[in-house]
């Protein structure tokens, strides 16, 4: 598709469907040895539609069976015309090295979303703390990136933490936005660095002390949060010791409380109760017992629904119902014209009578 192209059809675009259209690698940037931001647009002539904050899902095509991985975008929705993930491949992945190995421009691949609760969006404030981690920065990035194009004068403290001043991601382009927006403030605390590297910043881990010195009036802003799970907790903690309003502090995390079987056993005298559940695709009736959702029976039958986090969450298990009802308790991974137009979470969907599905 040429620019000439796009700007002749500009007014028919549509917004991206992730149930109609798949997205289009256009570049490949290496932002540290193991992190690397991966652009994309649609592959038809269409224009995103999300929050800043939010995640996508990507089918990815390894061997012998797909995985799905969800990655928060790192781009901005007032830039509407493409999608970016940033991403690092840890000690043993699977999807993310694959993207890292095989992933080449003009390459497609199967999404899901965009989804999420984690976005200024849907918890405003007066003004923000933005506190990360890692890869965690990204949501703050696409959050902020946000607000640089469409709110440039809001009061944002933006801290940062890295092993190292080589591993902060995006430094100098939030060293850049200070100079457009007058009230956002930066803090980065690196654990260590080696002594080539000319740092000047915070070193260790974030604590009160160091919070204190980045953003001396938090205990009045609206709070973000991202990162490993016991850099969250440590954060979360920080901040209740210091008597600060928990009920505006988000985090974001990709692991709700999901059951620890995906087997459900029939207690003596519940066959009867059990539901028949019909996959209409693959053409065949299970039994479903009371308590089982659509997924474990799914399984259980051979019938494969891709799945990632398994909590309602990411939306990547999202099938259309045909008949019967269900009791579903999602966690945001569906939207309400999703609903309305039939559709649900397999992963969290329990039949209350008999059933038809999709699939």
């Amino acid at each position: 598709m040429t620019a000439s192209t796009v700007f002749r059809h500009f007014d028919e675009l549509q917004p991206w469907s992730d149930r109609q259209h798949r997205l289009e690698c256009i570049s490949i940037t290496a932002e540290t040895p193991d992190v690397m931001t991966f652009t994309f647009k649609s592959d038809r002539m269409n224009w995103f539609r999300y929050l800043p904050g939010q995640f996508i899902t990507l089918e990815i095509p390894t061997r012998p069976e797909p995985v799905m991985r969800t990655y928060t975008l790192s781009s901005t929705p007032s830039r509407p015309f493409s999608v970016a993930v940033t991403v690092k491949a840890q000690a043993g992945s699977i999807g993310t090295r694959w993207l890292f190995d095989n992933l080449r421009v003009g390459m497609t691949l199967k999404a899901f979303g965009p989804l999420g609760d984690f976005t200024l969006a849907k918890h405003p404030g007066e003004k923000y703390l933005f506190i990360s981690a890692g890869s965690g920065i990204t949501p703050m990035v696409s959050m902020t990136r946000w607000l640089a194009d469409c709110a440039p004068q809001t009061d944002v403290a933006f801290v940062t933490c890295a092993r190292g001043p080589n591993d902060l991601l995006f430094r100098s382009e939030l060293e850049g936005l200070t100079g457009h927006m007058p009230n956002l403030s930066l803090g980065f605390i690196v654990e260590s660095h080696t002594p080539r590297a000319l740092w000047h910043g915070l070193r260790g881990r974030i604590d009160g002390a160091k919070l204190l010195m980045l953003a001396p009036d938090f205990a009045g802003r609206t709070v973000f949060c991202c990162g490993p799970a016991p850099f969250m907790n440590g954060v979360r903690d920080m901040l209740a010791a210091a008597n600060f309003d928990m009920s505006r502090y988000h985090e974001e995390s990709f692991q709700p409380v999901v059951p620890n079987s995906d087997e459900v056993n029939i207690a003596p005298g519940d066959t009867e109760a059990a539901t028949t559940l019909t996959f209409t695709l693959a053409g065949k009736d299970v039994k479903c017992p009371p308590g089982q959702t659509i997924l474990q029976a799914a399984r259980g039958a051979g019938v494969r629904i891709g799945a990632a986090c398994e909590g309602g969450l990411c939306g990547t298990c999202r099938i259309l119902k045909l008949s019967g009802d269900v009791e579903m308790n999602h966690n945001g991974g569906i939207l309400d014209d999703e609903i309305d137009e039939g559709y649900i979470l397999a992963c969290c969907s329990r039949p209350l009578t008999d059933v038809q599905v999709e699939v």
